[in-house]
């Protein structure tokens, strides 16, 4: 009979404890995502507006970028902001323009933008992480598909990428940058 009691009492105990513990993963989560949001200072952008001789595209439905939620707000939270943008034109001054570098958990993300007939035509990402293997490996694969998605979207309002999501929070707050520098 004592052994059934603490049989039970231990698998209670168990119980107990197992339902009351609590993962740090949601705090530090939490934590960890404040800093890679904040924009670096307006003193490190720089445009360079120029004419491009590459062909403009024209621009599709959704070509219009979107007045994008603010960079320090949640990247998930800016789509909402696409479907207020309406206007024919982009308001996009041709020429290229450098954004800012967005510093991240595991290096700087800078990208710049070639805008042609008031169209992102060409992105490239001239500082991303590489410092190992396991970045290049990472953002080998995350900066193309990060590029394709500006081309489709015109805005920064784009899927960050699975398993890239420093990189991606870096990329699309130093595109925003850039796409203010186009409007400005």
């Amino acid at each position: 009979m004592k052994k059934i009691f603490y049989a039970l009492m231990a698998t209670l105990t168990g119980l107990v404890l197992l339902f009351s513990y609590r993962t740090s993963l949601g705090a530090t989560a939490s934590a960890e995502a404040l800093p890679d949001t904040t924009p670096a200072p307006a003193s490190a952008q720089r445009a360079t507006p120029s004419p491009s001789a590459s062909a403009s595209e024209s621009p599709s439905a959704s070509a219009s970028p979107s007045p994008s939620a603010s960079a320090s707000g949640s990247s998930e939270s800016s789509g909402s902001s696409s479907a207020a943008a309406a206007p024919a034109t982009s308001g996009l001054a041709d020429g290229t323009y450098l954004g800012s570098a967005a510093d991240t958990r595991f290096g700087p993300v800078q990208v710049q933008i070639t805008v042609s007939g008031g169209t992102v035509t060409d992105v490239q990402v001239p500082v991303y992480p590489a410092a190992n293997g396991r970045d290049q490996q990472i953002n080998s694969r995350a900066v193309p598909i990060l590029v394709e998605e500006t081309l489709a979207a015109q805005s920064a309002d784009i899927d960050m990428v699975s398993g890239a999501t420093y990189t991606s929070r870096g990329y699309i707050t130093s595109l925003q940058s850039a796409l203010d520098e186009a409007r400005a």
